[in-house]
């Protein structure tokens, strides 16, 4: 990733550059194993970062290794409901393996497309919507220019960053983050760990 470029452009910002000096440097994990990233994005949804944890690790315990997409699809519903898994999640885990194996989602390819491609492959799998995919683009991707405008957090931080009244809608957020092309990925990092909530995300 480009990220050396991407801060010292950003830090021209008057209004990033300021978080940028406070936040300090950029630190983001990229998570290379894409299946495993897409199946706890799943799992993880709507739920509290701890009961996530744990509920991911009894997962990844049923298996002696991280568990393929056939390994998902042999196992028992009532083997994954025991885990902590409810039954739409695990339809979603299902769904997700199944479209691997039937190869109308080619994880191996995902590198290779546009971001706008990987979104449209993504979201047909149920219980991947558009915020999932973009999380992908940038955790497991280390794609430069994504600005998850639905995203909760990154709204917050623009609100703050530019002391607005309201919470911007996602068009309104939209605007603010044409400013930070081709690198609104970092800043989108730099507004997260602006807000004291996010101080722990990689």
């Amino acid at each position: 990733m480009k990220t050396h470029e991407g801060v010292v452009f950003l830090r021209n910002d008057p209004v990033l550059g300021k978080i940028i000096d406070r936040v300090g440097e950029f630190k983001l994990k990229k998570h290379n194993h894409h299946f495993a990233v897409l199946v706890e994005s799943i799992i993880s949804q709507q739920l509290a970062t701890s009961a996530a944890e744990a509920i991911f690790s009894r997962f990844k315990a049923l298996y002696s290794d991280f568990p393929t997409s056939t390994d998902i699809l042999s196992t028992r519903k009532t083997k994954l409901r025991s885990v902590g898994l409810s039954g739409m999640k695990i339809d979603y885990l299902k769904d997700l393996s199944k479209h691997v194996e039937e190869g109308i989602l080619e994880i191996k390819k995902l590198p290779k497309m546009s971001d706008e491609d990987v979104i449209t492959q993504l979201t047909q799998v149920k219980g991947i919507g558009r915020w999932t995919a973009e999380m992908f683009l940038i955790f497991s991707l280390g794609r430069m220019d994504v600005f998850p405008v639905g995203d909760l957090g990154l709204r917050k931080g623009v609100q703050m960053a530019f002391s607005l009244k309201e919470l911007p809608k996602p068009k309104e957020t939209e605007k603010f983050g044409d400013r930070w092309r081709p690198y609104r990925s970092v800043a989108t990092w730099y507004l997260w760990k602006s807000l004291q909530k996010f101080d722990k995300i990689g």
